[in-house]
């Protein structure tokens, strides 16, 4: 009897689904292909938006690319990626002032594989979700956020997270309370702090 493997389906702290998906780069206004596995040994962000010529998208990914030095900084690569083609990818970015010098290569889902695994894959419409992933070097997914199709999101919250998620990595056995930034006083879990977790943070 041939046996029938189930799709991987992203899931927190595991292992990301793997990809492979052309791309159009602004930068170079050239297109290619690339997979997760290229990336290995990277923090990689997996920015999935609804869709090319839309309304919130491109203040997104304005505000992404402004955040370029930052996600460098950091050693991020960032990824766009929507349903549209490559073709549709190039002519927003040459048409919609918002767009002008993305840095970031724009990868096309147009078969949907990636938006459905992800979990972020409005089957309807053919459309995925506004879906961020952060990835480590691992490759295990340490960062999932999906918001509702009107509501942008903010790449400064996006970064607070990546420093946190980099920070724990650093130190295991941390872990960074609410709004932690670099600097900031953290935990380390413990029956012995167990309801004095505030007497904690004091110290």
């Amino acid at each position: 009897m041939e046996e029938f493997n189930m799709p991987q389906i992203v899931k927190i702290d595991t292992d990301a689904p793997s990809f492979d998906l052309p791309y159009y780069d602004p930068k170079a206004d050239d297109d290619g292909n690339i997979s997760l596995d290229e990336l290995v040994w990277k923090w990689v962000v997996l920015f999935y938006y609804p869709a090319d010529f839309t309304f919130v998208c491109p203040t997104e990914l304005k505000d992404m690319a402004e955040a370029k030095a930052k996600f460098d900084e950091l050693g991020v690569e960032v990824l766009a990626a929507s349903t549209d083609t490559v073709f549709s990818h190039r002519a927003w970015v040459k048409h919609e002032s918002l767009m002008k010098g993305f840095p970031y290569k724009m990868l096309a889902d147009h078969n949907l594989e990636v938006a459905d695994i992800y979990n972020i894959l409005d089957e309807e419409t053919g459309i995925a979700g506004r879906g961020t992933f952060i990835i480590d070097p691992e490759g295990m997914v340490r960062g999932i956020e999906v918001t509702s199709g009107p509501l942008g999101r903010n790449s400064e919250e996006l970064l607070r997270k990546i420093e946190a998620l980099q920070f724990m990595s650093a130190h295991p056995g941390v872990a960074c309370p609410a709004k932690w930034t670099p600097g900031a006083k953290t935990l380390t879990p413990s029956i012995k702090i167990a309801g004095e977790v505030g007497e904690q943070l004091e110290k």
